[in-house]
C-alpha cells in the first residue's frame, strides 16, 4: 500500500513519496497527489506517435533537442509537478538545470521549446490548469491532442469534434490555434514539421 502524507504536499515531499517502479503514473496538482488516469491503448497510441513524429523532425533538421522517456516538470509553483505524456527538452539547456541529471527534474521553462498532452477523462487539467503553469513557467509551445473531442465546448467549439490546440508563447502570455479534422499543424518551434491533425486523430480510431 502507497503511504499517504498530509496535504498540502510540497514538491519535494511529492518526490521523496513517489514510489519506486510503480506502475501508476502521479501527479502533484496544487499541493495533492493526483494518480493519473491509466492511459487506454488509443491514448497510448496517439502519444506514441506523435513523439515519434517530432522526433523524426529533430533528427532531420538537427536540432539540438531530444524526448525523454520520463521526466518531471517543477513549475513555479513549489506545490505542483506535472508528468506531461510528450516532452521536448533542449539539450543545450541541461546544464543550468540542477535537478536533471540525479532526479529527470526539470526547473526552468527556457529548457522546454514544446509539451504535448493527450487529452483523456481529466482533460479539465490539461485545458485550465497546466496552460496556466505552463504559461507562466515559459514553456514556448504547449500542444493540447483532444483526439476524442472530449474537451468543453468552450475549448473546441460547438459543435464539440476533435481538435488539436496549438498554445504559442507570445509577450509571455499563450496565443491559441485549433485545428480540426483535414488541417495541416503549424508550430514555430517546429515550422517545417509536416504533420496533419488526421494523421494523428487516425491513430485514435
Amino acid at each position: 500500500m502507497i503511504q499517504t502524507i498530509p496535504k498540502p504536499v510540497t514538491f519535494d515531499e511529492f518526490i521523496a513519496w513517489y514510489p519506486e517502479n510503480s506502475p501508476h503514473r502521479y501527479e502533484l496538482h496544487d499541493g495533492e497527489i493526483i494518480e493519473m488516469p491509466l492511459p487506454t491503448g488509443k491514448h497510448s497510441k496517439v502519444a506514441g506517435f506523435t513523439a515519434f513524429k517530432f522526433g523524426a523532425e529533430i533528427e532531420r533538421a538537427g536540432f539540438p533537442y531530444f524526448i525523454p522517456k520520463q521526466c518531471i516538470i517543477k513549475p513555479n509553483n513549489d506545490l505542483s509537478g506535472y508528468d506531461p505524456d510528450v516532452i521536448v527538452l533542449d539539450e543545450k539547456a541541461l546544464g543550468d538545470e540542477p535537478r536533471w541529471e540525479r532526479e529527470s527534474i526539470i526547473t526552468k521553462g527556457t529548457s522546454i521549446p514544446l509539451v504535448i498532452e493527450v487529452i483523456s477523462t481529466n482533460w479539465s487539467d490539461d485545458y485550465a490548469l497546466k496552460l496556466e503553469e505552463y504559461e507562466a513557467f515559459g514553456i514556448r509551445e504547449y500542444w493540447i491532442v483532444d483526439y476524442l473531442g472530449l474537451g468543453g465546448k468552450r475549448f473546441i467549439g460547438n459543435p464539440k469534434q476533435p481538435t488539436i490546440t496549438v498554445n504559442q508563447l507570445v509577450n509571455g502570455e499563450y496565443q491559441a490555434e485549433r485545428f480540426t479534422l483535414g488541417a495541416q499543424i503549424k508550430s514555430l518551434v517546429f515550422p517545417e514539421l509536416a504533420l496533419t491533425t488526421d494523421e494523428i486523430f487516425q491513430r485514435g480510431r
